[in-house]
């Protein structure tokens, strides 16, 4: 399972409401880094479906919760837990830097 699109409409439902731990990548169509760390995020999600579903919102497209989360640059990566925010992940990073910051959720 790769990575799949989420809105402002659905946030709650998906992300806050979900009993998974989820990681939104936040992100912009004309975002280089983001597009960039982009496979890497589907290779991750694909690799780990069973301990961390990840999703996007393109925040150009969804500034309402953009702005809740106050996402000031992209790629930002938010990892949630019982509807709160546990980790954050700013910038684009390799797979292995990624999979460290992500370690207590992957194990």
């Amino acid at each position: 399972m790769s990575t799949r699109d989420v809105t402002d409409a659905t946030f709650e439902a998906e992300v806050l409401k979900n009993e998974k731990t989820i990681m939104v990548d936040f992100w912009a169509e004309w975002c280089g880094p983001c597009r960039a760390v982009s496979p890497i995020l589907d290779a991750i999600a694909a690799e780990h479906p069973d301990k961390l579903e990840i999703v996007k919102l393109d925040v150009d497209a969804n500034p309402e919760t953009a702005m809740k989360y106050q996402i000031t640059s992209i790629p930002a990566m938010k990892v949630f837990r019982g509807g709160e925010v546990v980790k954050t992940v700013i910038g684009a990073k390799p797979k292995p830097a990624l999979e460290a910051d992500l370690a207590e959720f992957l194990v």
